[in-house]
């Protein structure tokens, strides 16, 4: 059972729809006990870090999620839900993250030229860094879709691809069972789900 955690900063029902489009069905649930039977999570997100991570720290979520990462099961964050796999995020003073990846949320205007538009939104390439799991059917120099103005940095040993905008931006994570894009991938048309395909098929 595949379950999407629903905290209330998702944007669920474009996921729900591009899993259903390869053949997979998704649990939307904000019950502790499903999430506690997944196979597989998707932590999705979108807005501010802080609010988001209160509400996993509020819900009880953040835990079971954390529970769940450390027995193994497969966990995917995208966009702000792979944010919130780090340590904390420096997005309107300082927050704290889970803490299932190393490294931390900063504001990309403090590593991309002075007049690169913020927040980066629109199509951009995937520079493969190294072999991930949710790589299997993507080739380097797709195209994927991006829309933020916060990314991963201090986190070298867990970056499987970047993306250049005007300086290398973590777009894709991994350690271990858990994984994250900082892309949609329900708006990267193919390649979108090709990456939502190959993260069903982790065992």
């Amino acid at each position: 059972m595949i379950v999407m955690v629903n905290y209330g900063v998702g944007n669920l029902f474009s996921l729900e729809r591009s899993f259903n489009t390869i053949g997979q069905e998704v649990v939307v649930s904000e019950s502790r006990e499903i999430i506690e039977k997944a196979d597989k999570i998707i932590l999705p997100g979108v807005g501010a870090f802080g609010d988001a991570s209160q509400k996993l720290k509020d819900s009880g979520l953040g835990e079971v999620i954390c529970e769940r990462a450390k027995a193994g099961v497969p966990i995917l964050g995208i966009c702000l839900g792979m944010q919130l796999l780090f340590e904390k995020s420096s997005e309107y003073g300082e927050n704290e993250g889970l803490g299932l990846i190393k490294g931390r949320i900063d504001p990309i205007a403090q590593y991309v030229p002075r007049g690169f538009k913020i927040p980066h939104i629109g199509w951009n390439v995937l520079n493969i860094k190294k072999e991930s799991k949710l790589f299997k059917y993507l080739s380097d120099g797709d195209y994927v879709y991006f829309v933020h103005s916060f990314c991963a940095v201090d986190c070298e040993d867990s970056v499987t691809a970047v993306t250049d905008y005007g300086a290398p931006i973590t777009a894709c994570v991994e350690s271990g069972n858990v994984m994250g894009c900082q892309f949609h991938p329900e708006k990267s048309g193919k390649t979108g789900l090709n990456i939502l395909r190959a993260f069903c098929e982790v065992e």
